[in-house]
């Protein structure tokens, strides 16, 4: 900016003219210029992209890391999240489920 006033002052102050003010309405930029321009807003873009991403997988693993301490407190917790998964494939495949049970189960009901 300063040196585009030089430039003005320079041209103008022979006839005691002040340029106050320079509107530009059309630039024309060679085609490598662009090129390098988009380039660099493009890494810019994956950067930020990247960024965004990180915070995203740290928000994510600190909700798994809360969601491991509540399981781990209640044994019960586990087994309820395991019937609620298995609910939620039945509901959205419409099939049949089979689920392993403990041996130990199983032999109380073959014994009677």
């Amino acid at each position: 900016s300063s040196s585009m006033q030089q430039v003005l002052d320079e041209a103008t102050d022979p006839w005691g003219v002040l340029v106050e003010r320079v509107e530009v309405k059309d630039v024309r930029l060679p085609q490598n210029l662009q090129r390098a321009m988009a380039a660099e807003a493009e890494a810019h873009r994956d950067a930020k992209a990247k960024v965004i991403a990180a915070e995203g997988e740290l928000n994510a693993s600190k909700a798994l890391k809360e969601a491991a301490d509540v399981i781990t407190e209640s044994p019960a917790a586990l087994q309820l999240r395991y019937l609620q998964t298995l609910s939620a494939i039945a509901a959205e495949r419409n099939s049949t489920i089979l689920f392993p049970m403990p041996i130990d189960m199983m032999k109380a009901f073959a014994e009677k």
